[in-house]
C-alpha cells in the first residue's frame, strides 16, 4: 500500500487522525473498491439485503460470484456486531475490511469464522489481502435473487445519478 504521507493527494489521514471516524470508513471502502476493481469485480456501497440487513460493499465478478465486505473502523464496533452472519446468506465470499493498525487478533477467533471470512487491510489508497475468503457457493435460487437485486439496486441508482425528478415515477 502506498503510505498517505508519500502520495501527492495527501491531505490528512482520517483513519489516524480520527480513528473510527465515517471518514476512515470513507477511506477504506475507497481502498477496497480499488482493489475489487484491479481483480475485476464491480462494488456498490450501502447495499439493503432481505432480512432488514445492509452491506458496506458489495461486488460481483464476471462470473456472477457475490462478495460482501464488511467494513470496521473501531473495536467497539467490531465486537458489538452480531448481525454480520446473516451477512453470510447472500455472499459467495465474505472479507472484513479495517485500516492500517487496526487489532485483528479479534478476527482470529472462533466467534469471527476465521475458517471462512477473508481480511483485508485498506487505506484511502489501495487495500491488501491479508486472509483470503473461502468461497461457499450459493444455490442457484439464491445467486438468481441475489444477483438480479443488485443489478436493480445498481440501476436505480445510476436513474437516480442521471435524473433525480425520476425517483417518484418508480412504483
Amino acid at each position: 500500500m502506498l503510505d498517505a504521507a508519500q502520495s501527492p493527494e495527501f491531505d490528512s489521514n482520517p483513519c489516524r487522525d480520527q480513528p473510527g471516524s465515517p471518514a476512515c470508513a470513507a477511506d477504506v471502502a475507497r481502498g477496497v473498491t480499488r482493489l475489487l476493481l484491479r481483480h475485476d469485480l464491480v462494488t456498490m456501497a450501502e447495499v439493503p439485503l432481505e432480512g432488514g440487513r445492509r452491506a458496506d460493499l458489495m461486488a460481483i465478478d464476471a462470473r456472477g460470484q457475490l462478495v460482501i465486505v464488511e467494513i470496521k473502523v473501531s473495536r467497539a464496533d467490531l465486537l458489538g456486531d452480531g448481525k454480520w452472519p446473516d451477512y453470510l446468506d447472500h455472499c459467495d465470499r465474505f472479507f472484513w475490511a479495517v485500516p492500517a493498525g487496526f487489532d485483528l487478533s479479534p478476527l482470529s477467533t472462533p466467534a469471527f469464522l476465521p475458517e471462512r471470512t477473508g481480511v483485508m487491510i485498506a487505506d484511502r489508497y489501495d487495500s491488501e489481502i491479508v486472509r483470503e475468503a473461502k468461497t461457499h457457493p450459493l444455490s442457484a435460487h439464491v445467486r438468481k435473487r441475489c444477483t438480479l437485486a443488485f443489478a436493480r439496486r445498481a440501476a436505480r441508482r445510476l436513474v437516480a445519478a442521471t435524473d433525480p425528478d425520476a425517483d417518484g415515477l418508480a412504483f
